[in-house]
Formats: structure tokens, sequence, C-alpha cells
């Protein structure tokens, strides 16, 4: 079967001019193929297999590109890469590998095509389009790739067994791509996952949050989670998740399983953000109620401070999988920690002072809160769903009135420390703060507007009940 139509770019057409100059075979494999196949959108990664040398086929093909791109060489992997109009183009030689027991960097020998198809994860990767002059455009299929593709199954070329025991990475790619391309794993292959799950814990955190990024990534990615769930890695990746799925009856009590519900809120919340942190929010924002879970014989089952647990729990959790430690990371334990906030607030009368503290806590991050808190809802009694979602409509018109007259997000007070210090001829004291955090107070709680001369007179005033005495005057140009 023939696919020249796939291509048309210029740039196979110089590949393949490349390799005869050289007298190498060459060939497009992998994602490129798969996804014309699938019809998906162009990706900008290609990846080209020379049966020879695939660095000299990339300088070779950079000599005869009209800018001459710098050909970056990965010597020891016998790999190079160069950028040719937004495209990575990635040159490999054709390999042969071989596995130890406790590493997925594998011993490397040169080898054919056919070897080289063998050591790919799945047989729809292990598809290739001939940039040979003789077979431009043949499609390479020894695994039926091109079935799997049509029956939507995700298969390893050999034995999953060994693909999945020899680099288990490839267990999270299995995962992935089904969740990515909404394809079924082959039985076999879904067994060889769960037999071999204790492998990846030679894979590093890195690699792993790699794969669960891009699962969260997609429009659904409660079927990636199922899949981990079902063949036990989840329970090494992310135990403090897999431990929400423990629902008890005590008394005719029971709650909800927070697991599955997890999974609801992250599918829900998909649709209304690409930020995939707020995704993780959203994956981690109940994992505080397992280790807080109690039964009360008045109030049933109960998780106090589970918002304050978890956010503690976020951190060690992005320490564990070596996840960026920096705002990334502060952002997910805010909206873990506030979680609950917008739902109690919707819950009651919605008061002004209320919807101030929520937005000077969350400060810029208030609308993905509010986001976060509108996809927890998962009631499937559509009367609470409606009356949830229009409370939740009041809330977020409430925080757009008072940010517009009280301007809290961001908050910084309208009288600084230095002023204050400048009025009563103080030294940094105990009762600075004292003043500050009365003056924020005061605003919050709506006694005083968000403006300079309101705080210069409330801190007057409270300044005196507290035995200070103003000995400055103030200024003309003082603000207004």
């Amino acid at each position: 079967m023939n696919y020249t139509k796939a291509l048309d770019h210029k740039i196979f057409e110089i590949i393949s001019k490349a390799a005869q100059e050289l007298q190498l075979e060459s060939y497009v494999i992998g994602g490129f193929v798969r996804d014309f196949l699938l019809q998906r959108d162009f990706k900008k990664d290609i990846d080209i297999v020379a049966v020879g040398s695939g660095i000299d086929l990339a300088l070779k093909v950079s000599e005869l590109l009209p800018n001459k791109p710098k050909v970056q060489v990965f010597k020891n992997y016998g790999t190079a890469m160069l950028r040719y109009k937004e495209m990575d183009i990635e040159f490999v030689g054709a390999r042969k590998e071989s596995y130890s027991e406790n590493s997925r960097n594998p011993q490397v020998e040169d080898g054919t095509l056919e070897d080289d198809q063998n050591r790919r994860d799945f047989t729809i990767n292990a598809l290739a389009f001939s940039l040979n002059s003789h077979n431009f455009g043949d499609l390479v299929d020894p695994f039926d790739g091109l079935a799997d593709l049509k029956n939507k199954l995700i298969k390893t070329p050999l034995n999953p067994d060994i693909t999945y025991s020899d680099d288990p990475l490839r267990m999270m790619r299995a995962i992935r791509f089904a969740t990515q391309l909404h394809f079924t794993i082959e039985a076999n292959s879904l067994k060889a996952i769960a037999d071999n799950k204790d492998r990846i814990k030679i894979i590093s955190g890195e690699r792993i949050v790699d794969e669960l990024n891009k699962i969260l990534e997609t429009p659904k990615p409660s079927i990636g989670f199922l899949h981990l769930y079902q063949t036990g890695l989840l329970d090494i990746i992310l135990p403090e998740l897999t431990a929400l799925n423990n629902v008890e009856e005590m008394e005719g009590h029971t709650h909800k399983n927070n697991f599955y519900h997890t999974l609801e809120v992250v599918d829900n919340i998909c649709p209304n953000t690409d930020n995939v942190w707020l995704r993780w929010a959203a994956l981690l924002h109940d994992i505080g109620k397992a280790p807080t879970k109690r039964f009360h014989k008045k109030q049933g089952w109960t998780f106090h401070g589970h918002e304050f647990l978890g956010g503690k729990m976020v951190k060690k959790i992005f320490e564990r999988l070596h996840m960026p430690l920096n705002q990334k990371m502060k952002f997910v334990q805010k909206m873990v920690m506030m979680s609950s906030r917008p739902i109690v607030l919707a819950q009651d009368i919605v008061t002004d002072s209320a919807v101030r503290r929520l937005v000077f806590d969350a400060g810029e991050d208030v609308d993905h809160l509010m986001t976060l808190c509108e996809a927890d809802i998962t009631t499937k009694n559509p009367k609470k769903f409606e009356k949830f979602h229009k409370n939740f409509e009041i809330v977020r018109r409430k925080i757009v009135e008072v940010e517009e007259r009280d301007h809290i997000r961001n908050f910084q007070p309208p009288i600084t420390g230095e002023e204050i210090m400048s009025l009563f001829n103080l030294q940094p004291s105990r009762e600075i703060g004292v003043l500050k955090e009365a003056v924020k107070e005061a605003i919050l709680e709506g006694e005083i507007p968000n403006e300079y001369q309101a705080a210069y007179d409330f801190v007057l005033t409270k300044a005196e009940k507290m035995g200070l005495k103003k000995v400055a005057i103030k200024s003309s140009s003082s603000k207004n």
C-alpha cells in the first residue's frame, strides 16, 4: 500500500535524496505515520530511521537544506536532531536492543529495519513509510499495525511481558495512548501490565509525571486513571488517591466513594481549563479525606480538616515524584486547601464580608478556585445540581461586584508600615503589626472602604485606643 500523499512536504524529498547519496535506506516511522493514518492533526515531531548512521544522515540533510540548520548530535544514543520550519526531526540508526533487569536503558547494536520495528513499543508505533526512491511512500507494517489502528487496539509487537519488563515506562505509555486515542488495550497486554506493575519502581518520577500530565491533558483523564487503578500501577504511584476507594458503613451511615468522585471532578474540570496544574488540583483535592475520616454517632462520617491536611500531602507527593516545588506546587496546594471555601459560601447566604475574605485569600487564583469548586458538583440529583450551580453563579457575581468596589484581589494595605512608624515615631515593633492587621480586618469586614483616607483615619482612632500619640503632621502630598 502506497502513501506518497503523506510525504508531499519538501523535507521528505530532501531526506530521501540525502539517504540516496549516502547509499542508506531511510524511513519515517512512529507517531507521524500513526497520526497520518488516523487523520489526526500533523505533529511537528518526525522520527527518521536509517539503516546505517542516523547521525551521518542528519548531517547530510542539513547540508542539503537552504539554511543549513544546526544538527544536535547525541553520540551516546546514536541519534541526531535538527529543526526545519518549526519541525523537530530526529534521526536514529536502525538498531536492536537488549535490557538488564535494573534499568530501562538498553544495550544497543546496529540492526535492520525489522530489528528496529521489533523494539518499538506498540504495533501502531512500528508503522513506517519508505523514503527510498524505488518504493517511496510504501507502508512497511510487519505487525499488522494498520489493522490495530482500524480496530482501535493498543498491542505490543512482541510478547507484552518482555516489552513491559524491558522498559516499564511503556506500561504508562500504553495507558496514555489508550486515553488520548480512545483505544482499547489488548487483553494480554493489559494483563501483562498488571503482572509487571512493580517494575514501574525503576522509572524516575519525572518520566512518570510526564505521562500523568499527558493523561491529565486529555478530554477524559478518568479513562487513564481507571486503567492505572485496575492494573495496580496507581497504588504504587499515587497511593494517596487509591486510599479514597474505601467506602464504609456504620450504623446505617455510609459516605460517597471519594475515589470515583475525584475522577468525575477531573473529567468535569477538563472542558473549562487547559491548565494542567488546575487539573492536578482536581485530582488531589480530596486526598486528605482518607486520613481524616471519622465516624460520630450524631454527625455520621466526617472529614474535618481534610483540606488543610491535603495541602500538606500535596508537597510530599510533589517531592516524591520529583515534581516542581515552585509556584506550580504552591498553586496546587492553595487550590486543595481552599477547595471547600466557595462551596460553603454557595450553601449559605453570601455576604460581602465572606466574599472579600475569599478573594483576599485566593488572590489572582480566585477564578481557578471557582472553576474547581463548580467541577466538584457531582450530585446525580438534578434539583441539587441546578441549585448548586445557581448559587455558584451568585458567588461569581458577588466576586465581581466586591472586586470592582473594594479592590481586594492582590490586596496591598492602603497605609504602609513605614507611614505608621512615621506617624507615631515608632521603631519596628508589635504595635505596627497590630495596626496593619486591624486595617486589613476592617476592610475585609466592610467597616471601612479600601481607601487611603479611611485607613489613615482608622489608624489614628485605633492607635489612640492603644495609647499611641501622633507626632507627625500629615503631608499635603498624601494619597487621595
